[in-house]
């Protein structure tokens, strides 16, 4: 079976669990998207990853990236391998001195590991077009059966704020480690420039 490659096209809130997110991930070269509901903590893992921002202290992937890098482990890619009742499951594709080995692991986690170790994210096409969004021209949304859309958030208080004052709440928030926040503001300010 051929894998796909795919990339991380954002996170947003989900419209559908109070308290999740959802992380977006499109396929190389085509239009079809993977939405894949996720917690609170692995996206701000994610989200601090992406938008190079350093935690005070190290976050648990950061932690677990040192540790394996102590031993010479690398991870070279992430498979999204199955999708059984909503469920999405992944393994890290590890490697230590030419020896391969597969670790299972939540979606999430694997991603947040993935984009730490800079490996690329591939999925099966039978879970691509089982569970993925497809856009077409006019940017509407064409479902399938076991996928929802992912409306963008509506109203933004950040956008009447000026850069100043963007810049004071962003240094607010990174120094009490609210990186979800920070990576909300950081996104605004960059909007701007």
């Amino acid at each position: 079976m051929d894998k796909v490659k795919l990339e991380i096209a954002g996170l947003s809130y989900s419209q559908t669990q109070s308290g999740a997110y959802a992380l977006v991930l499109t396929e190389s070269g085509g239009k079809r998207s993977l939405p894949i509901i996720i917690g609170g903590f692995e996206a701000q893992a994610i989200a601090i990853e992406l938008e190079k921002m350093t935690p005070t202290r190290p976050l648990t992937h950061d932690l677990f990236k040192s540790f394996a890098l102590s031993f010479g482990i690398s991870v070279k890619e992430v498979v999204i391998y199955n999708l059984n009742e909503g469920i999405f499951y992944a393994k890290l594709i590890c490697e230590k001195d030419g020896q391969f080995s597969e670790i299972d692991a939540r979606t999430s986690d694997a991603i947040a590991l993935g984009v730490r170790f800079k490996c690329p994210i591939y999925t099966f096409e039978n879970i691509l077009s089982s569970a993925g969004i497809i856009y077409d021209e006019t940017s509407d949304v064409s479902l399938n059966e076991h996928s929802e859309a992912i409306p963008e958030a509506i109203g933004n208080p950040l956008t009447a704020m000026n850069l100043e004052e963007l810049n004071i709440i962003l240094e607010e928030a990174i120094s009490e480690e609210d990186y979800e926040k920070a990576s909300k503001i950081r996104d605004e300010i960059n909007k701007r420039q």
